[in-house]
């Protein structure tokens, strides 16, 4: 399998996964502003949405969309306990973190990193992720990972979305049991060989 990604962006949370997987498979880097890889290919040719992270196959299948791929990367190796059996209501709960980070963190970065959005604009973006932040603060009180006992891919997900936050310095520094998290997951030998091999260490 390889694996296309861009530093630092939502493709980290899959890396992370597939080397919590133990799978074997390549990382390809993509320049998505100029559409090529690494090895100069027309990325748009594999992936022809242009983005990042995309899983391709032996046979030329490609998997897109990060929260598909984790799903997939998961399932195939379950006794790392990324995702509970199908089932289990664990197993929904964990999906209801993967699909809440997407649709209310993740996009909303997005106008963050551009110059054509409006500064008023980008401030209220900035409440609203920092009220969203806080709420999880509260979720991870008494918690390890977001799903309980195991690091799941949820964990990895938003690991990859707080790092913009940090980037980007939302007041959310406060927020203690978020913080003591993120450092869990600093932690894990997957995080550390991932942003090592992204050149983000």
């Amino acid at each position: 399998m390889k694996l296309f990604f861009k530093p630092g962006a939502c493709s980290l949370s899959p890396h992370i996964v597939m080397l919590e997987t133990g799978l074997d498979f390549t990382l390809v880097r993509v320049d998505t502003a100029a559409g090529i890889t690494e090895q100069q290919e027309d990325y748009r040719r594999i992936n022809p949405k242009g983005k990042v992270p995309a899983l391709q196959f032996d046979d030329g299948t490609v998997l897109t969309e990060g929260v598909a791929i984790v799903q997939y990367l998961a399932d195939l190796k379950p006794d790392r306990q990324l995702l509970a059996p199908t089932g289990t209501l664990a197993r929904y709960q964990t999906l209801e973190w993967l699909s809440f980070i997407s649709s209310e963190l993740h996009k909303g970065f997005s106008p963050l990193f551009s110059d054509a959005a409006p500064d008023d604009y980008k401030a209220v973006l900035r409440q609203q992720l920092e009220e969203k932040f806080t709420w999880i603060d509260g979720e991870l009180k008494d918690k390890q990972w977001l799903s309980g006992l195991h690091f799941s891919a949820a964990d990895a997900y938003l690991f990859t979305v707080m790092r913009w936050a940090k980037l980007l310095k939302l007041n959310i520094a406060s927020l203690s049991a978020l913080e003591g998290w993120f450092q869990r997951v600093a932690a894990r030998p997957s995080v550390i060989e991932a942003l090592e091999a992204e050149g983000l260490n």
